[in-house]
């Protein structure tokens, strides 16, 4: 490096052939304003973690749902998210003293596949809470919660889940959604089959065993088993027994119905089938 280099170097001035970055201007920090703290040291002493836990929930009137998630096929829904509860509770717990730190983490861990094929870590944490008031004293109180991830963070996702749980419950927060309860409805009556409506075809010799199940399965599904009727010799019983009494003799009778046992009907399809096995090998025979 000659002298004009030297001087040019010392003056601040670039060197010739070689590269000038831009300047950076650095500016400062807009001054953000701090909430109103009050005084802190009022009555701490005095005030236990439940006290000033109730404090903190007398603060926070409401976090609105101004998330929104698209799972695509898995659905659309909005939600309120761990900044939306922090940014909430934080300078609420600040003011009165209250301190939630996160006591015990119990998590559980499996190795799940996409629809797309990817591969993903899912985290299950339990999480337990201590929070602390100003006198000291404390209470504990759990919160769950579940992320997967393709890198490592499902843990501290399912961690975030389960303290924006506990902020929002605990603290009984309201969305000032529209009240569901507000829309109501009145329920129409279901065609339900009476018990009786059921008693031609139970006492039908042509209904097969498995229609009988069937029909005990829908005399359950809609508690009626237990209905009284008049069975074949004029007693009465149970529906749901004379159904199963009826199935065992019909299972019994090798899936022949209407005829005697040992007889032969062309309607029957235990008949038929056999009359057509018996052609076949009769016509093998031949």
């Amino acid at each position: 490096m000659g002298l004009k280099e030297n001087a040019a170097a010392l003056a601040g001035e670039a060197l010739p052939g070689t590269l000038v970055a831009e300047r950076v201007e650095f500016k400062a920090a807009p001054d953000l304003e701090e909430p109103d703290l009050g005084d802190l040291s009022q009555d701490a002493e005095r005030v236990s973690a439940i006290a000033a836990w109730s404090r903190v929930m007398g603060e926070i009137r409401a976090i609105s749902k101004d998330g929104d998630f698209d799972g695509g096929r898995a659905g659309k829904f909005k939600f309120r998210g761990i900044e939306q509860a922090l940014n909430s509770f934080g300078p609420a717990c600040r003011k009165h003293g209250v301190l939630v730190i996160q006591h015990r983490v119990e998590t559980e861990y499996r190795d799940i596949t996409t629809n797309s094929g990817g591969k993903m870590r899912e985290c299950t944490a339990l999480v337990t809470f201590r929070i602390y008031g100003p006198d000291g004293s404390h209470f504990d109180s759990q919160a769950a919660g579940e992320a997967s991830d393709s890198g490592g963070r499902s843990t501290p996702k399912a961690q975030s889940i389960a303290l924006r749980t506990l902020l929002i419950n605990n603290g009984l927060v309201p969305t000032e959604d529209r009240d569901a309860d507000r829309d109501n409805f009145e329920r129409g009556e279901s065609n339900v089959r009476s018990a009786a409506s059921y008693m031609q075809e139970v006492f039908d010799p042509g209904t097969s065993a498995s229609r009988l199940r069937q029909v005990y399965q829908e005399l359950v599904s809609t508690r009626i088993a237990t209905a009284l009727v008049r069975n074949e010799i004029g007693e009465d019983e149970e529906i749901g027994k004379l159904v199963i009494r009826l199935g065992k003799d019909r299972a019994a009778s090798g899936g022949h119905v209407g005829h005697e046992l040992g007889g032969f009907a062309e309607a029957c399809p235990a008949c038929a089938e056999r009359s057509q096995a018996d052609r076949e090998m009769a016509g093998a025979v031949a």
